[in-house]
């Protein structure tokens, strides 16, 4: 019985079979379907990403390409430099006198005007040299007036005595010949009736007579240089006119050293640089401050590069790194004919040793045509960044 019972299976193990079975089967189908959905996605993943990043990395290539070109287009008649500065008129104010300083009047970074007073000195000392130097061209003045007369007075004076001098010399000739008749009486009569002291004394009559023409004669010629006295006047009236306008120079260059007490303003500026104080004792062309004037202008070191199509008039837009908001217009005034090391306090010497070619700078003057404002000046050396359009 037991034997009938092991090779008979029974009704729940043909169940349990069943079972087994469909599980198996069904799990051969769940494996075929992730199978399926494997093989897939590796034939997508094999294929690649697709076109669409393609397409993107196309579009943003050809954008950046148009805006290179676009950009190249608008600057490519553009030259701009970074070593350029503002500059101007500035004037060292230096006295020309010497002094104490009495009045100070200006401050620091003060606009003046042109005229204005800006220091006084002590004037005292150059009062006293122009009124010395006055004094001295009164003094002239009286001794030219001195000479006039008397030439003057030789033009008439001198032909006088010529005249007097001819009757002195006519005057001893009939002297002469008085005494020359009675020595000769003297010596015709008979001796009984004369004495021998009068022929002495009528011999030296006739010697003193001829003495006394011959003086006559030598007066005559000396009054006769009339032309050459009157000539000797007159140049001492010149002399004493040269006299006066030397007196003349001497006051105006004391009047002249007298108005330098005042230093005034050359022209419309602002004071800087200030080196005074009042009661200062100031020396001769030391200096006391300068005054930079407003009119300002840009210059602009290019490299010699860059020269090849810049002209004097091509418009320049310039920007102040100072201050940004400030748009400047202008146009190129002139280039200058010379780098800026050629003209250095010490130029390069590049005949001499290894030489290694540097891109030189050319100094551009720009004028500014708009752009400042009135109220707002700009000082000298600010940095600017000019960009010059060429044609």
């Amino acid at each position: 019985m037991t034997n009938d019972n092991k090779a008979q299976p029974s009704a729940s193990d043909d169940a349990h079979s069943e079972h087994d079975s469909s599980q198996v089967k069904s799990g051969e189908g769940h494996n075929k379907g992730n199978q399926n959905n494997n093989s897939e996605e590796a034939n997508e993943t094999r294929k690649g990403p697709g076109k669409k990043p393609l397409i993107i990395l196309g579009i943003v290539v050809v954008v950046m390409l148009v805006v290179a070109l676009v950009w190249w287009l608008m600057t490519k008649d553009q030259i701009s430099t970074d070593d350029a500065f503002t500059e101007g008129d500035a004037v060292t104010i230096a006295p020309k006198i010497a002094g104490y300083v009495t009045n100070l009047a200006v401050k620091d970074n003060q606009f003046v005007h042109k005229g204005d007073l800006l220091v006084e000195i002590d004037p005292r000392d150059a009062t006293a040299q122009r009124d010395a130097a006055q004094a001295q061209l009164g003094l002239a003045v009286a001794q030219l007036h001195q000479a006039q007369v008397q030439y003057d007075l030789a033009k008439v004076q001198y032909p006088a005595q010529l005249a007097q001098a001819k009757a002195q010399q006519t005057r001893a000739e009939a002297n002469l010949l008085n005494a020359t008749a009675d020595f000769r009486r003297q010596r015709g009569v008979d001796p009984r009736a004369t004495t021998q002291q009068n022929i002495d004394t009528s011999n030296a009559q006739v010697r003193s007579a001829a003495a006394d023409l011959e003086n006559a004669k030598a007066q005559v010629q000396v009054a006769a240089q009339v032309q050459l006295n009157i000539r000797q006047a007159e140049t001492n009236v010149e002399a004493r006119q040269q006299q006066v306008e030397q007196a003349k120079a001497q006051l105006e260059n004391a009047t002249l050293n007298l108005s330098y007490a005042q230093v005034r303003a050359p022209f419309d500026g602002y004071v800087t640089k200030r080196n005074v104080q009042l009661g200062t004792l100031v020396q001769a062309g030391s200096s006391l401050f300068s005054v930079v004037s407003k009119e300002i202008w840009i210059a602009a070191n290019y490299k010699e590069s860059q020269l090849e199509r810049m002209r004097p008039g091509n418009k320049v837009e310039i920007t102040v790194d100072a201050f940004p908001d400030i748009k400047l217009h202008g146009h190129v005034d002139s280039i200058q004919q010379g780098t800026g090391s050629r003209f250095s306090a010490f130029p390069a010497e590049n005949a001499t040793g290894n030489y290694v070619k540097i891109v030189q700078r050319v100094p551009v003057k720009i004028v500014i045509d708009s752009g400042l404002d009135e109220n707002h000046h700009l000082p000298l050396g600010l940095s600017v960044e000019p960009t010059v359009t060429v044609e």
